[in-house]
C-alpha cells in the first residue's frame, strides 16, 4: 500500500477549515495517508508522539483530592479559628485545632481518593471502538487511539469520533446541533467547499461529538482530542457535570444547614457581647458552634458510600458513569425498556422465508433480502461487522451460502431511518435491466404496495401471532433508473415476508418479579409489532395494562398520552420521538423514569429520561446517552443495581438523621449554657475534637446493613422531614445534656474543667450510640441487627471519648478528672436517653406525616440544557491521565526529520467512565 512518511512533508500544518476546501486526495497526501489508511507501527508512532484522542482524564489523581479538601468552607473555618486563636496567643486551643484539622483532612482524603481509584477501575471496563483501516484492512481499534492520517468507516448512529474530512459518503446526514445549536441535520458530500465558510457550511467536514442521522461514510482523521472544534469546547467547559437528583438533594440539605448555623451562630454572639463577654472568646466560640453544628464529614461518608457501593455494582457487572448516579438509580420507580435482549435473548435467527407469489421461490425472496441490506454485500459475506441484527442473521443463515455476488451491481441505496423503517435499494442482474427492491416493517411496505389481499394478512397475522418477528420485502422494474430516493419508494409489488425467531430468556420472568416487587413499573417501548410484544408478554407470563401504538400516540394530545402511558404497559411500533414524548411524560405525571435502550433510536429516550441505561454491547450513540451501563442485558442486573442505590441512599440519610438532630441538639444546649454560666461550657477546641471522634466513627455507616423494607420503594430527598427529625430529637438530646449540666453543678459541684470533661464524655455517648435507634424503624438488635463494622465503630469512638478525659492529654486538651460516681449516673442516663429517642420514634413514624414522607416525591422535570450533553458527550472521549497529553497546539505538524513530542495540556476532573 503506497505510504506517504509525514516526516519527509514540508507541507504547513492542516486545519479542518483547509481541508474542507481541499481535494479529498491532496488531503490524504498532505496526511501522510491514503486511501487504505496508516500503517500500523506508523499509527503507533503517531500516537506515542501526538497522545490519545481524549479532552477528559478519569485518572484518580491524589492531589486534585487533596485540593477538594481544602476548599471545604468548614475547613476555612476551622482556620480562622485556629489563627484566632493563635494571635490571641492560646497556643494550647490553636494546636487543637490544627490537629483536628489535619485529621479531618486525611479522613475526607482517604475515602475519596478511594471512592475515585474506585470509579477509575469502572473505566477500563466499558469502551467505545471505531472501524478504521490500517495496512488495508478493516479493523476496530479503541476511539482514543485515533491519530490523523487514519481513514475510519462510519454508519447510521455512530458518534464521529474525530475531525474528519469526508472520503465517501452515501445518503449522509449529520446532527450538528452539539456544535452550531441547529436542530436540522446537515447534508454531507466529498466535494471541497468555498474557503472562509462558516463551520455549519463545511460540508465536505465531519466534527467530532456530531451524529451520524442517516447514511454512511469513510473519513480521514484531521484533527483529534483538544485540537477538534468539539475538544476545544469540551476543554473550554473543564470538569463541570450536570447535577442529579441526589446532588440536588445534598445541596438543599446544606442550605438547611446554613440557615440553622447562622441562625443559631448570631444569636450566641449576640448573647455573649451583651453579657460583657471578651469579644474574641465571644467569636471563637461561635464559629466553634457553627463548625459543631455541621456534619464535617459528610462529603467522606458519601464518597465511602458510593465507592461501597461502586466495588458491589461491579461485581453484579452494573458500571456507573458518575459515581452519584447509583442513588438516582434507587430513585427509579417506572422503567421502560426495549423488548430485544432484555426480556428475550437477543440472539436473532432466520427461520424461514415465505413467498406470496408463485412467480418468486423462497431462495430467490432469501436473494432479494440479502440484496437490500445497507452494507456492501460483496464484504457482507465476508463479515457481519456493524451491520442491524436482522441483516446479520441473513448472512449468518445457511441459505446465505449459495448467493452469488458477483452477480450484482448495486447502483444505489437509500439506507434505513426510522420514520420510514425500511430500506432501498437499486440493482442490477447480470447486465440485466435495474430494479428497486425495498425491505422493512411489513405495515410500511405493504402502504407502498396497494391493496393487501386477505391470504396474504391471513400470514402475516400467523407469524405474529406467534411472536415472530417479520420482514416485508417488495420489488419494482426501474429500467433506465440509475439512482433512487425516497419519492421512488411507490407502486411495488410485494415478494413476501423473511421470518426471525427471537426467544424469551429463561429467567426475564423472575427479573420482572423481582423489578416488580421493588416497587417499579416495567414497560415495553418497541419498535416491533404490537401482536409480537404482547406475545412475548404472554409467554412470560405477565399481565399487560394495554397496548398504545405509535399511530395512537400520535394522535393524542399530551395530557390524554400522559394519562393512558400510566396505565399501559406497552408501546408498539413508537418511533424516537414517541419514545421521547412518552419518557418525558411520564416524568411530568410524576414517576423518576428510567430507560433501557440500546439501539441508535433510542438515544432521544435515554436523554430525557431521570436514569438512562444501556448496554455494553449497544451503540456508541445509546452509550453516550445513558448514565448506567450493564455489562450484562439482564434485568435481573438491573434489580441488583437499584437495591445497591437505595441501599446507599439509606445509609445516607442515617448518617444526616444522625447528624443533624445530635449537632443541633448539642450545640443548642451549648449556646444555651454558654448564656447561663459563668463560663463556657465547652472550648472550641472541645466541641470540634467532639464533633470528629463521633464522625470519625459514623464512617462505617456505608458498610452497615439495611432492613428489606427500605429497599422495597424509592426514597428521595425530603428536606421538611429532616426539619421535622431535627427539631424532635435535637430538643430530646438538649434535654438529657441539661440533666448533665445540673448532675455536673448541683451533686459534684463541678469546677470547669470537671463539667467539661463529663458533658464531653457525655455528648460522645448519647450522640454516638443513638445511631443504633436511628438506623431503622425497627426494634434495634432485636429486629434489626447493626453491621459488625458499625458497632465496633461507634463502641470505639465511646471508648475513646471516655479514656481522653482520663488520660496524660487531659491537660492539654483542657480537662479535669471525674469522680467514679459519674461514670455510674452516665450509664443510667444512656439507657435512659436511648428508651426515650426508641419511643419518641416510633411515635415519629407512626404520624400521617411521616407516611406520606415515606412515599415517592414528585422530582419534576429536569431541564438539561447544551452544556449537559456536551459534558455527557465528552466523557466519551477519555484516557488515564498518564496517557493523555493532548495539547491545544494545532493539528499534526508535518515536518522532515524526527518530530518533537508536545507538552501535556491535561483535564483533571471527576472520574468518568472511559468514552462513555
Amino acid at each position: 500500500m503506497p505510504q506517504l512518511d509525514v516526516r519527509e512533508s514540508a507541507s504547513p500544518p492542516l486545519t479542518i477549515a483547509d481541508a474542507a476546501g481541499t481535494e479529498a486526495d491532496t488531503v490524504l497526501a498532505r496526511l501522510g495517508s491514503a486511501p487504505g489508511g496508516l500503517a500500523a507501527d506508523e499509527a503507533a508512532e503517531r500516537l506515542a508522539q501526538l497522545g490519545p484522542n481524549a479532552v477528559r482524564t478519569h485518572e484518580a489523581s491524589g492531589w486534585s483530592v487533596l485540593g477538594r479538601q481544602f476548599r471545604s468552607p468548614i475547613l476555612i473555618l476551622l482556620l480562622v479559628t485556629a489563627a484566632l486563636s493563635l494571635s490571641l496567643g492560646d497556643a494550647t486551643n490553636s494546636i487543637v485545632i490544627g490537629v483536628i484539622m489535619l485529621v479531618s483532612v486525611g479522613l475526607g482524603f482517604s475515602n475519596e481518593f478511594r471512592a475515585e481509584r474506585a470509579a477509575e477501575a469502572l473505566h477500563s471496563r466499558v469502551t467505545h471502538t471505531v472501524v478504521v483501516l490500517r495496512d488495508g484492512t478493516t479493523r476496530e481499534v479503541d476511539v482514543t487511539a485515533l491519530v490523523p492520517g487514519d481513514v475510519v468507516q462510519l454508519g447510521l448512529g455512530a458518534i464521529i469520533p474525530a475531525d474528519l474530512r469526508v472520503l465517501t459518503a452515501t445518503d449522509l446526514l449529520c446532527d450538528e446541533s452539539i456544535l452550531t445549536g441547529e436542530s436540522l441535520p446537515v447534508g454531507k458530500d466529498p466535494a471541497p467547499v468555498a474557503g472562509g465558510a462558516a463551520l455549519g457550511d463545511l460540508t465536505s467536514c465531519l466534527f467530532m461529538g456530531t451524529v451520524i442521522q442517516s447514511g454512511n461514510c469513510t473519513g480521514v482523521v484531521v484533527a483529534t482530542g483538544g485540537q477538534a472544534e468539539f475538544g476545544r469546547i469540551a476543554l473550554g467547559l473543564g470538569d463541570r457535570q450536570p447535577q442529579t437528583e441526589f446532588q440536588l438533594g445534598l445541596k438543599r440539605f446544606s442550605f438547611l444547614l446554613l440557615q440553622v448555623a447562622i441562625g443559631l451562630t448570631s444569636l450566641i454572639f449576640i448573647a455573649n457581647l451583651l453579657l460583657h463577654r471578651p469579644l474574641i472568646e465571644s467569636l471563637l466560640f461561635s464559629l466553634a458552634i457553627a463548625v459543631g453544628i455541621t456534619p464535617q464529614l459528610l462529603p467522606a461518608v458519601v464518597s465511602t458510600s458510593l465507592a461501597t457501593g461502586t466495588r458491589q455494582l461491579a461485581k453484579r457487572k452494573v458500571l456507573v458513569k458518575r459515581l452519584v448516579c447509583i442513588e438516582d438509580l434507587g430513585d427509579m420507580d417506572i422503567l421502560v425498556t426495549d423488548k430485544t435482549g432484555t426480556l428475550t435473548e437477543g440472539r436473532i435467527s432466520f427461520t424461514a422465508a415465505l413467498p406470496v407469489t408463485d412467480a418468486v421461490s423462497a431462495d430467490e425472496l432469501l436473494t432479494l433480502g440479502l440484496l437490500a441490506t445497507e452494507a456492501d454485500y460483496t464484504g457482507a459475506k465476508r463479515s457481519v461487522l456493524g451491520q442491524n441484527p436482522l441483516d446479520a442473521a441473513l448472512w449468518e443463515s445457511t441459505q446465505a451460502a449459495a448467493f452469488e455476488p458477483s452477480r450484482y451491481q448495486r447502483l444505489d441505496v437509500i439506507d434505513f431511518d426510522h420514520q420510514r423503517r425500511r430500506t432501498s435499494v437499486l440493482v442490477r442482474d447480470a447486465g440485466g435491466p435495474a430494479r428497486i427492491i425495498t425491505k422493512g416493517s411489513p405495515e410500511d411496505v405493504l402502504a407502498l404496495c396497494g391493496a393487501t389481499a386477505a391470504r396474504v394478512q391471513a400470514l402475516l397475522d400467523e407469524q405474529f401471532d406467534a411472536g415472530s418477528r417479520v420482514v416485508a420485502v417488495a420489488t419494482r422494474a426501474a429500467a433506465g433508473t440509475e439512482d433512487i430516493s425516497p419519492a421512488d419508494e411507490k407502486d411495488l409489488t410485494l415478494a413476501g415476508f423473511l421470518v426471525f425467531l427471537d426467544r424469551p430468556k429463561a429467567k426475564a420472568k423472575e427479573s420482572l418479579d423481582r423489578l416488580n416487587a421493588l416497587g417499579i413499573k416495567v414497560k415495553i417501548a418497541t419498535g416491533d409489532n404490537a401482536k409480537v410484544a404482547e406475545k412475548v408478554c404472554e409467554q412470560l407470563g405477565v399481565l399487560s395494562g394495554g397496548t398504545i401504538t405509535g399511530v395512537e400516540a400520535e394522535a393524542m394530545s399530551d395530557p390524554e398520552l400522559s394519562a393512558a402511558a400510566r396505565e399501559a404497559s406497552i408501546f408498539a411500533r413508537v418511533s424516537p420521538e414517541q419514545k421521547a414524548r412518552i419518557i418525558r411524560l411520564l416524568r411530568q405525571s410524576g414517576g423518576a423514569v428510567g430507560f433501557m435502550g440500546d439501539g441508535v433510536n433510542d438515544a432521544l429516550a435515554l436523554h430525557q429520561a431521570d436514569i438512562g441505561i444501556s448496554v455494553d454491547s449497544a451503540t456508541d450513540v445509546a452509550k453516550d446517552a445513558a448514565d448506567v451501563v450493564l455489562l450484562d442485558k439482564d434485568l435481573g442486573v438491573l434489580a441488583d443495581g437499584v437495591m445497591e442505590g437505595r441501599r446507599i441512599f439509606a445509609n445516607t440519610i442515617k448518617y444526616v438523621l444522625m447528624g443533624t438532630s445530635s449537632n443541633f441538639g448539642n450545640m443548642f444546649s451549648a449556646a444555651t449554657a454558654s448564656v447561663v454560666l459563668s463560663f463556657l461550657p465547652m472550648l472550641p477546641g472541645q466541641i470540634l475534637l467532639n464533633n470528629l471522634l463521633y464522625d470519625s466513627g459514623q464512617l462505617a455507616i456505608p458498610g452497615d446493613r439495611v432492613d428489606k423494607e427500605q429497599l422495597l420503594a424509592p426514597a428521595h430527598w425530603d428536606i421538611a422531614f429532616i426539619r421535622r427529625f431535627m427539631f424532635l430529637f435535637g430538643p430530646i438530646s438538649s434535654v438529657f445534656d441539661f440533666a448533665t449540666f445540673a448532675l455536673m453543678l448541683f451533686v459534684f459541684n463541678a469546677v470547669p474543667g470537671e463539667f467539661r470533661a463529663g458533658w464531653f464524655i457525655e455528648s460522645i455517648a448519647t450522640q454516638t450510640l443513638i445511631i443504633f435507634v436511628i438506623r431503622t424503624r425497627r426494634v434495634p438488635f432485636l429486629r434489626s441487627r447493626p453491621s459488625l463494622g458499625l458497632l465496633c465503630a461507634s463502641l470505639g469512638v465511646v471508648a475513646l471519648g471516655v479514656y481522653l478525659p482520663l488520660s496524660p492529654l487531659a491537660g492539654v486538651l483542657g480537662f479535669d478528672p471525674l469522680p467514679v460516681p459519674f461514670f455510674l449516673a452516665l450509664l443510667g442516663m444512656t439507657v435512659v436517653y436511648l428508651v426515650l429517642v426508641e419511643l419518641a420514634k416510633q411515635w415519629f413514624f407512626s404520624r400521617s406525616a411521616q407516611q406520606q414522607a415515606a412515599a415517592p416525591a414528585l422530582p419534576g422535570v429536569r431541564r438539561r440544557g447544551t452544556d449537559h450533553h456536551v459534558a455527557r458527550r465528552a466523557a466519551r472521549f477519555s484516557s488515564t491521565g498518564s496517557r493523555t497529553r493532548h495539547s491545544r497546539r494545532g493539528p499534526l505538524v508535518p515536518r522532515r526529520g524526527r518530530p518533537g513530542r508536545r507538552t501535556a495540556n491535561r483535564v483533571q476532573g471527576p472520574s468518568r467512565p472511559r468514552n462513555s
